[in-house]
């Protein structure tokens, strides 16, 4: 395709700015990018800290060991994805909204140049989120902030888990990079504080509910699982129905999404152990949150 011209003609001219040396894979430094254009229509990398939305995703396979618009090697079986826009790299929540399934991808290519899908990803991601033999299917995105350590895992093509993700400022500097700063967290589930606004005078990302928090402890009778994401209410409402033999289940609709809500719970150890009886069940995305949206 005449896009996949263009956009190999984009990620050489990324090489060249770089010296024609081939950066390692690593997340010290995050590029937003100039406007680029594809196919005619013009692109605006930016920093969207808060960025959410639904659309359809795809994956794409061809062109394994090739340079991504980053300027790493493009591993097919690796956990990543491209985005139009979003800057390289970041990190994104991405939902299955027929399954419920949340995967974290690591961007660092640019696409799909498609007007209705929002997101590439690649096969291992695709088949990790479950669409790999369907190819296309509607989600939702969100960027995220995760920690060093989950970072550090989706470079070993690992899956990470989302319930110890964690977030943390990301100043700009002037010359249009990222400086990613994010404090290490357990492995283990916790408790999740609710987004709280920047401080006036610094800019600061936003909190995804599946984020972990520093802030104060959770409030007693505040704490709840969230089991699953979906498009549809019906199945939502059945999976609701099946959990109640566990605690009590909630479908929280809030704009294309029916989610799959337990409790509330009066203390972190009533709440682990509802968590770990919905895990026992297959839900291995559910985690702890701290408050109902």
């Amino acid at each position: 395709m005449r896009w996949r011209a263009e956009l190999a003609a984009l990620t050489a001219a990324t090489l060249l700015a770089g010296c024609a040396t081939t950066r390692p894979v690593t997340d010290g430094a995050v590029k937003i990018g100039k406007p680029y254009s594809i196919a005619g229509r013009t692109y605006v990398p930016r920093d969207d800290r808060h960025y959410d939305k639904v659309g359809f995703a795809s994956w794409y396979g061809p062109g394994q060991g090739k340079y991504t618009a980053n300027g790493e090697r493009f591993d097919m079986d690796a956990i990543s994805a491209a985005h139009k826009t979003l800057p390289l790299p970041s990190y994104a929540e991405v939902t299955n909204l027929k399954s419920g399934r949340t995967i974290l991808v690591r961007i660092n290519d640019r696409g799909p140049f498609v007007d209705d899908r929002i997101i590439d990803l690649s096969r291992g991601s695709a088949r990790a989120l479950g669409i790999e033999k369907q190819g296309v299917a509607r989600v939702r995105v969100r960027r995220v902030y995760p920690t060093e350590s989950q970072r550090a895992a989706l470079l070993r093509g690992r899956t990470v888990q989302l319930a110890a993700a964690a977030a943390a400022p990301t100043p700009v500097s002037a010359a249009g990079s990222i400086a990613v700063a994010v404090a290490p967290s357990p492995e283990s589930p916790v408790a999740v504080a609710p987004p709280a606004p920047p401080p006036p005078a610094v800019a600061a990302v936003g909190i995804p509910p599946s984020s972990v928090s520093t802030a104060a402890p959770v409030a007693a009778s505040s704490r709840y699982i969230q089991v699953a994401a979906f498009g549809d209410g019906d199945r939502a409402d059945a999976l609701a129905a099946r959990l109640r033999a566990v605690a009590a289940a909630h479908v929280d609709a809030g704009g294309d999404l029916y989610r799959v809500r337990l409790g509330p719970f009066d203390s972190d150890a009533t709440a682990m152990s509802a968590l770990a009886e919905v895990r026992r069940r297959g839900y291995q995305d559910a985690h702890i949150v701290s408050a109902m949206p």
